[in-house]
């Protein structure tokens, strides 16, 4: 199911202070339920990237989360071990980024105790930080079109499927900053994959 935020974006002024993406969440929430994860620390936190040597950051609004054990759509499904799945069944709390259509790099949350393949895919930022970095890497000036949607976020956040699957998510390249307040949300279907 996706859990979409239902705050819109305020692309002229924050009506709060700036984060300090510092902070990092606690290891021991990545091994919380998805959904709870999700709902609860996921959603209204912020994706935090130092790739190469350039800090950009944005709000997660959007995330859609994956099942291995029961989910069609998931890559691990049924709990299915691959060379491009391993990374979903280690310990929570590292990326699996994969490339799609030849084209897209998309940055997923592994979650749960290892051994359980569940990914959060995060389909949608909010920009924040390094907004001229992002736009370079997306070759656009539009901020509303810097980070909606999986590839984008990916691309101005210089995320890539080669250089950052498996990395752990509290180290210095990449990390989850906690929200500093709660996140208003609510679950809708899933994009493109009512078979599953």
């Amino acid at each position: 199911m996706t859990l979409l935020a239902t705050a819109v974006i305020n692309e002229q002024v924050r009506k709060y202070a700036v984060p300090d993406f510092n902070r990092k969440l606690d290891p021991a929430l990545y091994l919380l339920d998805p959904f709870e994860f999700t709902t609860r620390y996921l959603l209204g936190s912020y994706l935090c990237s130092a790739a190469g040597g350039v800090f950009t950051a944005g709000m997660v609004t959007e995330a859609e989360v994956y099942i291995g054990s029961c989910d069609k759509a998931c890559h691990a499904y049924p709990n299915k071990k691959t060379p491009r799945t391993e990374v979903m069944f280690r310990q929570g709390g590292c990326a699996y980024v994969y490339f799609v259509y030849g084209m897209h790099s998309q940055f997923n949350v592994v979650v749960s105790p290892a051994g359980t393949a569940n990914a959060i895919l995060i389909r949608s930022l909010e920009p924040l930080a390094g907004l001229d970095i992002m736009s370079q890497r997306r070759k656009t000036d539009k901020l509303k079109n810097l980070t909606t949607g999986p590839g984008k976020l990916c691309q101005a956040l210089g995320i890539s499927s080669k250089l950052h699957s498996g990395e752990k998510l509290d180290g210095s390249l990449l990390w989850l900053s906690p929200a500093d307040r709660e996140y208003p949300h609510c679950a809708v279907p899933r994009i493109g994959i009512d078979y599953a």
